[in-house]
C-alpha cells in the first residue's frame, strides 16, 4: 500500500490557500488508510518555505528547487510529480483543481496509466477503498465514484476543504528531488497579471456576482462597490462577460471559474444551469432578482425579490451601519 502524495501549488514564493487544503485532506485520507501524507513543492527558491506544509499534515516534503522551474511549465512540473510518485510508491495523488492543477493532472494520469477524477468535493474511505464525490452533468447530480486503476489521481475543488489550524510544532522530513536535465521545451518570456489588488475568485470567502439584470456595463460598479465593502471578490455571469462588460477572469460558471465561498451573493443573475454549475457548492447563497420565478431562487438560501437598483443601495447602507465600510 502506497502513501498519499499531494502537489502543493505555490506562486511567487507563497503557497496558495488551496495547497494547504489539499495537504490537510491528503493527511486525513492517509490517516484513514494507515499511510503517510507526502507533499511535493516545485519552483525556484522554495526550499525555505517547504517545511510549512508539515503544519498541515505532510510527514515528508519533497522539494524540486531550480532556476529553470521559476515559472510554471507543464512538461517539467509533470515529470517531477511523476518522479515523486514513483520514488515514494504513492498510489493516491492529490492536486488542486486550479488552472495549474487542471493542466497537470491529466498529464500525470497519462504518464502513470492512472484514472483521474476532477473537481472532487469529498473523499470517504470504506473497506480500504477510496470513494470520491464529484459533481457531474453541469452540477445536476453529485456522483460517488471509485477509481479502479492501481494509481488514482484526483483534483480537489478549491475552498471546499478545511485546512484546519496549523500545527506549528510539526517538523516534516525534507528531501530534495533531482530536477530533470535539459531545456524546458516551453519557456515563459513574460507574465501579464490582470486584476491586481482584487480578491481572487477561487480563494474568496465572499463573492458578489452580477448578471444581465444590471442592464448596462457601467452598472457593474454596484457589484465592485459592494464587493469592496465586504472585502469580497467580484464575479460575473457569462452573459455580461460575453457582452464585454467585464473581463473573463471574473466569470463564474461552467466555462468560467468554479467557486465554493462561504457566502455567494447573486445580483441580477437568473441562474442558468451553466452558472449554477460553478457556484452551487457555496455554503450560503443570497439571490437578488426582480423575477420571482428566476431559477437562482431554487438554490438560494435567502432570496430577495426586488429591483436591484433599490435593494443594493439599501443593503450597502445597512452594512455600513453595521461597520462594514470596506
Amino acid at each position: 500500500m502506497g502513501n498519499v502524495l499531494v502537489y502543493a501549488e505555490q506562486q511567487n514564493h507563497e503557497f496558495k490557500k488551496w495547497a494547504f487544503e489539499a495537504v490537510a485532506e491528503g493527511k486525513r485520507v492517509a490517516d484513514q488508510l494507515g499511510r503517510e501524507c507526502v507533499a511535493v513543492v516545485i519552483g525556484n527558491g522554495v526550499s525555505d518555505m517547504a517545511a510549512t506544509l508539515g503544519q498541515y499534515g505532510a510527514a515528508k516534503v519533497l522539494v524540486a528547487d531550480d532556476p529553470q522551474l521559476a515559472e510554471y511549465a507543464a512538461e517539467p512540473y509533470t515529470q517531477i510529480i511523476v518522479d515523486a510518485v514513483q520514488q515514494t510508491g504513492a498510489d493516491i495523488v492529490f492536486l488542486s483543481a486550479s488552472v495549474q492543477g487542471r493542466d497537470v493532472a491529466p498529464r500525470v494520469g497519462i504518464k502513470l496509466d492512472a484514472g483521474v477524477a476532477t473537481d472532487c468535493t469529498e473523499f470517504k474511505v470504506e473497506g480500504g477503498n477510496l470513494l470520491i464525490r464529484r459533481p457531474m452533468y453541469a452540477g445536476k447530480i453529485n456522483a460517488t465514484i471509485e477509481i479502479t486503476s492501481a494509481i488514482k489521481v484526483a483534483t480537489l475543488r478549491p475552498n471546499n476543504f478545511l485546512p484546519g489550524e496549523p500545527d506549528t510544532s510539526a517538523s516534516p522530513v525534507l528531501e530534495h528531488l533531482t530536477v530533470p536535465a535539459g531545456d524546458v521545451p516551453v519557456k515563459v518570456r513574460e507574465t501579464h497579471v490582470s486584476g491586481g489588488g482584487h480578491v481572487e475568485l477561487t480563494e474568496a470567502d465572499i463573492i458578489v456576482s452580477g448578471g444581465r439584470g444590471l442592464g448596462a456595463a457601467e452598472n457593474y460598479k454596484l457589484i465592485e462597490e459592494l464587493a469592496a465593502q465586504l472585502h469580497a471578490a467580484a464575479g460575473a455571469s457569462r452573459a455580461i462577460v460575453d457582452a464585454g462588460w467585464v473581463s473573463h477572469d471574473h466569470q463564474v460558471g461552467q466555462t468560467g471559474k468554479t467557486v465554493s465561498p462561504q457566502l455567494y451573493i447573486a445580483i441580477g443573475i437568473s441562474g442558468a444551469i451553466q452558472h449554477l454549475a460553478g457556484m452551487s457548492s457555496s455554503k450560503c447563497i443570497v439571490a437578488i432578482n426582480k423575477d420571482a420565478d428566476a431559477p437562482i431562487f431554487k438554490v438560494a438560501n435567502y432570496g430577495i425579490v426586488g429591483d436591484l437598483f433599490e435593494v443594493v443601495p439599501q443593503l450597502k447602507a445597512e452594512l455600513a451601519a453595521a461597520g462594514y465600510t470596506g
